[in-house]
């Protein structure tokens, strides 16, 4: 194999297989920016040593392998760790891990004591733990679980590559000095941190899907990490309809992507869009994680109705816009925002006509939450344009273009504005 078809190789499995080995160390040495070098350790060593000798059979076991015997090694000599490991109130049992074994077998025996997706579960919620500022949970997330190099982060969310790395320094050392354990929250915590860990994901798809600046309107690479991370979730929490939801809804708007813009890059709205191109394989997906999270017989929560909508946008036939706004507003009664009001106006729009819709549009003009969001004043010009109100409508595109960060959108707003 050529230096080029490993390095290649090292990358594909490094991103399948990190996280499971950053969260099976990160159970042993309970610090996860630690469990991290030592991963990194057993990738230099996979860069040095796979071009010259090739991809062992299985290349995923080798590097938890040596990521294993990196991490005896660092224990054995580390006075350091053990005194941090007193500190953070895990002596007994950690000096048990550290002190018992003198075998390579006992010590694979500790790690394989739980299952491995039980550690990849704790590691989201470490990762994206409410003590860390948001943008910080999304760079932890994507380097820990996504395996993104910090300089992919700072690429896809347009920031520069040191802002990436001091969030993610800061975050592991937040995480230390909180002693945050590594732990899937007991049952009490359980909802709000599972709400933390789904926002931030929804929140990496929903920046691929539309990109909030920049020149490309959207990013499918994010949108597959989103999906990737989704799918995983449901695996490791099955009985969440809320994981479900999400899924749910991240499969079927990604059914869309192709179908979203023009040959030049330029937004294409949901009602022009060719469904032909729609992909429906993510469509089925979609609609079985839906009914997965209904089977669980619990009361629909954000996510499960925010796919139940998408679930009509994606049905054959004319659009059920009266069940859309039906939704939006159980979504409204659960989750108030001003955005799904919003939203909702635009189904009542399309269900009983732009004067209802603009009625309500009008109420949301003073919401400080909306100042600056240019969806807003969007909304506005369609129903203005659908009544005939022209020059008022021009003047919504043309303000909606001053807001935009988005230079595809704000070339499709400006040619609505001219």
């Amino acid at each position: 194999m050529t230096h080029p078809d490993a390095h290649r190789t090292i990358e594909t499995v490094w991103r399948l297989e990190s996280a499971r080995i950053i969260a099976a160390l990160t159970r042993l040495v309970r610090d996860v920016g630690l469990a991290e070098d030592l991963a990194h350790d057993a990738l230099i060593a996979a860069l040095s040593e796979w071009p010259e000798t090739g991809v062992p059979a299985n290349p995923g076991g080798w590097l938890m392998l040596t990521a294993k015997h990196r991490a005896i090694d660092r224990l054995r000599r580390d006075d350091r760790f053990k005194d941090k490991i007193k500190d953070i109130g895990h002596e007994y049992a950690d000096q048990q891990r550290v002190a018992v074994f003198t075998t390579d077998a006992e010590f694979e025996a500790v790690l394989e004591d739980d299952p491995l997706s039980d550690d990849l579960l704790r590691l989201i919620f470490i990762a994206c733990h409410p003590v860390l500022p948001t943008p910080a949970r999304v760079a932890l997330t994507l380097r820990l679980l996504g395996g993104l190099t910090t300089e992919e982060i700072a690429r896809a969310f347009l920031v520069p590559e040191p802002t990436v790395a001091q969030r993610i320094v800061r975050a592991k050392k937040t995480l230390a000095e909180k002693k945050i354990p590594f732990e899937v929250p007991p049952p009490a915590e359980r909802a709000d941190r599972l709400a933390s860990v789904l926002e931030v994901v929804y929140l990496v798809f929903n920046e691929g899907y539309s990109a909030t600046s920049g020149d490309d309107w959207m990013r499918p690479e994010l949108c597959r990490e989103a999906l990737r991370l989704g799918r995983m979730l449901a695996e490791l929490a099955p009985d969440e309809p809320e994981v479900h939801g999400l899924a749910a809804l991240m499969e079927l708007q990604a059914s869309r992507l192709r179908a979203r813009v023009d040959a030049d890059g330029h937004p294409i709205p949901l009602p022009e869009q060719n469904r032909g191109r729609w992909d429906q394989l993510l469509i089925r997906r979609g609609f079985a994680a839906l009914l997965r999270a209904r089977q669980l017989g619990r009361p629909a929560g954000p996510y499960v109705l925010q796919a139940a909508i998408a679930a009509c946008h994606a049905q054959p036939g004319p659009t059920d816009w009266v069940a859309i706004a039906t939704l939006y507003e159980s979504l409204a009664f659960i989750a108030p925002s001003p955005i799904v009001q919003l939203n909702r106006a635009v189904a009542i729009g399309q269900s009983s006509g732009p004067e209802a819709a603009l009625r309500l549009v009008d109420e949301l003009a003073d919401r400080p939450e909306l100042r600056g969001y240019h969806l807003l004043p969007t909304v506005r010009g369609d129903l203005l344009a659908r009544l005939g109100r022209d020059a008022e409508a021009r003047a919504e595109f043309a303000k909606a273009a001053e807001m935009t960060a988005n230079a595809r959108e704000r070339d499709v707003l400006l040619r609505r504005a001219g």
